[in-house]
C-alpha cells in the first residue's frame, strides 16, 4: 500500500539547516545512569535528515513531545563506531526509517566492523535500506546535495571515524571518541561547526579527548562555532557551559556546550 502524498519533503528541503542534540552524555556511568541522554545528533541539511550515532534512547527522545521528530523522514543513519553508547538504537532506527521494511529507503553508513560477526547491525534489516555503505578513511558519499566525507580514522579500541558534512551552504565536522593525535588539528577549508566529543576534564590513559585536547584543536582549526558534547562525569561536575565560555573568552572563537534536546539553527546560530 502506497503512502498518501505528502508535502513534507518539499518543506524539509526549504527549511533552515538545523542540528538537534538527542543526547549529550558520554562514558559508561553517564550513559548507564542516563545522567545525560545518549540519543546522538539529528541534522537537517540540504533537504536530508541524518541521524548520527543513535545510542540508547534515541527513538524515545526524538519522538518526544518536545522535539516531535518523525523517524520515517530520515534519509540516512551514520555510525562513527559500534560502541553501544553510539549504536544501541541503530536497528530500531533502521526499522523506523523504513517503516518496518515496507518502504525501503535511505542509507546506513558505518565502519566495516559494525557489519561483521561481532557487529551491531542485524542482517535481516539490510534489505530494508537502499544503500549500506562502509566508512573508510578518505571515503566520500553523496546524497543529493549533501556530501559526507571521512577525513580521518580515529584512535579508539574499535574502528572509528571523524566525519564532515557539507550541505545547505554549511560545513559541519565531527570528531568522535578518540585519543588526541596531531592530525586532529589539521583541516582543509573553513568549518561552520566543529563538534567535539569531550568525555574527560583532564587527560587519562583512555582513548578519549580531554578539555585541553579540545582547546588545542579549536585553537588550531578556528571554526566559526565549536560545540562540546558527549560529556563524562568529570566534565559534567565541572559545568561544561562555564568551561565553554572560558575557552571562548581565551581563544576568541565561539564555543558552546551542548545540552539535551538543544536545537541549533545553523543559519542564525540561535539555540533553543
Amino acid at each position: 500500500m502506497k503512502r498518501a502524498p505528502e508535502d513534507n519533503e518539499e518543506r524539509r528541503g526549504t527549511s533552515s539547516p538545523e542540528m538537534i542534540f538527542l543526547g549529550t552524555g558520554g562514558a559508561r556511568i553517564v550513559v548507564f545512569k542516563q545522567v545525560r541522554a545518549s540519543g546522538g545528533i539529528w541534522m537537517s541539511l540540504d533537504g536530508s535528515q541524518i541521524h548520527v550515532d543513535p545510542g540508547p534512547g534515541a527513538l524515545v527522545h526524538l519522538t518526544s513531545k518536545r522535539l516531535g521528530l518523525d523517524p520515517t523522514h530520515l534519509s540516512a543513519i551514520v555510525l562513527t563506531h559500534k560502541h553501544l553508547d553510539h549504536s544501541a538504537d541503530v536497528n530500531v532506527m533502521i526499522e523506523a526509517m523504513t517503516e518496518g521494511g515496507f518502504h525501503p529507503k535511505g542509507a546506513v553508513l558505518a565502519p566495516q566492523d559494525a557489519y561483521e560477526n561481532d557487529g551491531v547491525i542485524f542482517g535481516y534489516l539490510r534489505s530494508y535500506v537502499e544503500r549500506m555503505e562502509v566508512l573508510r578513511e578518505g571515503s566520500h558519499f553523496q546524497m543529493g546535495g549533501l556530501s559526507i566525507e571521512v577525513p580521518l580514522r580515529l584512535l579508539h579500541p574499535v574502528e572509528n571515524y571523524a566525519l564532515r558534512f557539507k550541505g545547505g551552504g554549511k560545513t559541519i565536522s565531527l570528531i568522535s571518541d578518540t585519543r588526541y593525535f596531531p592530525e586532529l588539528e589539521e583541516v582543509e577549508g573553513e568549518e561552520d561547526v566543529l563538534l567535539l566529543n569531550v568525555v574527560l576534564l583532564q587527560s587519562r590513559e583512555i582513548d578519549h579527548l580531554c578539555l585541553e585536547d579540545a582547546k588545542r584543536i579549536i585553537r588550531a582549526r578556528r571554526p566559526k562555532l565549536a560545540i562540546l558534547t558527549h560529556f563524562g562525569m568529570t566534565m559534567l561536575r565541572a559545568k561544561p557551559w562555564e568551561l565553554a565560555a572560558s575557552i571562548e573568552q581565551e581563544l576568541g572563537t565561539r564555543v558552546l556546550a551542548a545540552y539535551d534536546h538543544m536545537r541549533l539553527d545553523l543559519d542564525s546560530d540561535e539555540k533553543s
